[in-house]
C-alpha cells in the first residue's frame, strides 16, 4: 500500500524514535500530525532537530495520551496512527509503577478506543523486546513467552494484550511492532549507548552497570524503516513483529568499540546503583526477525559499527543540546 498523501498521527513524536519516524514519513510524502506531550515551554522536543524544510509541513498537536478527549481531538481526519508515546525508563518504573500503568496501558487503551470509533485504517502499536524477559531460547521469535521482569515490561505486555483484544473483539486493524534495543542520534542520555558515549567524550572515567548483558542493537533508521514497511502491509494486520538486526553484542564489547572510535582508554568503574535487581535483570535479548522479512521487504541497511560511528559523531556535535539538560547521564 502507498502511504503518500495519507494523514498520519504519530504519538510520542517529539521523542527519539518518534522524531526520526516523523522525518521519514515526511520524506515519504505523508501528511503528519505530531502529537506532543503538553509542556509550558511550547517545545517540540527533538522535532526541532529535523530538517527545516519539513517543519512547516507538520501539524503540531499538544496533548496527552492519558486523556481520551485529547486523543479524540488528535485523531480527527487521520488515516493511520503510529503509537509511540510511552514511559520507557526501566529504573524509574521501579519507583513509580502507577505512572507506567497510566501512560503505557491507559494511554494505549485510549488510542485503541478512539481508533475503533473513528475507523482508523491501521494502527501500529510500538511494543518492546523487554516483554520477552530472560531468554528461554535464542534467537527470540514472536512465539517466545512473555515475562514481565520489571513494572515497565508489565505495562507494555498489558498494552499489547489490549491491542490484540481489540483486533479480536472489534476487528481494529492493529499491528504490534516489537523493536529490539534501538540506538542512534537523539537518544536519551539515560540509555546505555548514549551514556557510554557522553561519559567517554567528557572523561576517561566510565561508570557502568552490568557489562556482561547481551543485546540485539538496531540503528534507529533501520527501526523506523521497519515501522513504515509494516504500516504499508495489509498482511501484517493483527500480527506481532520483531524488528532487530539478528546480531548480538555485549555492553563490554560496545565499550571497546566506542573507545576505539574515540581513541580513548577508559577507566571502567562498576556502579552498584546501575545494576538492576537480580530477578529483574534480562541477560540476553537476541532477535529473530524472520517474520517481518517474510511479510515485507524490510532488511537492515546499517551494521552496528556504522550506526555507532554516526551516533558518536552526532553526540560530539550536539553534546550541549538543550534537550539533554533534564537528562542525568550518570544514573
Amino acid at each position: 500500500m502507498k502511504i503518500s498523501g495519507k494523514k498520519i498521527l504519530v504519538t510520542g513524536s517529539e521523542g527519539f524514535i518518534g522524531s526520526h519516524l516523523v522525518e521519514r514519513l515526511l520524506q515519504e510524502g505523508c501528511k503528519v500530525k505530531a502529537m506532543i506531550l503538553y509542556n509550558s515551554m511550547n517545545s517540540y522536543g527533538w522535532l526541532d532537530q529535523i530538517e527545516k524544510k519539513y517543519i512547516s509541513q507538520i501539524d503540531f498537536f499538544f496533548g496527552d495520551v492519558r486523556d481520551i478527549g485529547s486523543v479524540q481531538n488528535a485523531v480527527k481526519d487521520c488515516d493511520f496512527i503510529f503509537h509511540l508515546a510511552a514511559l520507557i525508563s526501566i529504573p524509574y518504573s521501579y519507583l513509580a509503577p502507577l505512572s507506567y500503568l497510566r501512560t503505557n496501558v491507559e494511554g494505549t487503551l485510549n488510542i485503541l478506543e478512539v481508533a475503533k470509533k473513528n475507523r482508523i485504517q491501521r494502527v501500529i502499536i510500538t511494543s518492546t523486546s523487554e516483554n520477552y524477559g530472560s531468554a528461554q531460547y535464542t534467537p527470540i521469535d514472536e512465539d517466545h513467552i512473555l515475562q514481565p521482569q520489571s513494572p515497565y515490561s508489565a505495562s507494555k505486555i498489558s498494552a499489547d494484550m489490549f491491542a490484540d483484544s481489540y483486533f479480536r473483539s472489534f476487528n481494529t486493524p492493529i499491528i504490534i511492532a516489537r523493536p529490539f534495543n534501538v540506538f542512534g542520534p537523539r537518544q536519551s542520555l539515560r540509555a546505555v549507548i548514549p551514556s557510554i558515549i557522553m561519559q567517554l567524550i567528557r572523561s576517561p572515567k566510565l561508570y557502568v552497570g552490568n557489562i556482561s548483558t547481551i543485546r540485539d542493537y538496531t540503528y534507529v533508521k533501520d527501526t523506523v524503516e521497519g515501522l513504515v514497511t509494516l504500516i504499508k502491509s495489509k498482511r501484517a494486520v493483527g500480527k506481532i513483529f520483531n524488528i532487530g538486526s539478528n546480531k548480538k553484542i555485549s555492553i563490554k564489547n560496545i565499550i571497546k568499540l566506542a573507545s576505539s572510535i574515540l581513541s580513548i582508554k577508559p577507566n571502567i568503574i562498576l556502579q552498584k546503583k546501575r545494576f538492576r535487581p537480580a530477578a529483574s535483570e534480562v541477560l540476553e535479548l537476541h532477535c529473530d526477525s524472520k517474520k517481518i522479512r517474510k511479510f515485507t521487504n524490510w532488511k537492515n541497511k546499517f551494521t552496528f559499527s556504522d550506526g555507532l560511528k554516526e551516533t558518536i559523531d552526532w553526540f560530539i556535535k550536539n553534546k550541549t543540546n538543550k534537550n539533554f539538560k533534564t537528562d542525568i547521564y550518570n544514573l
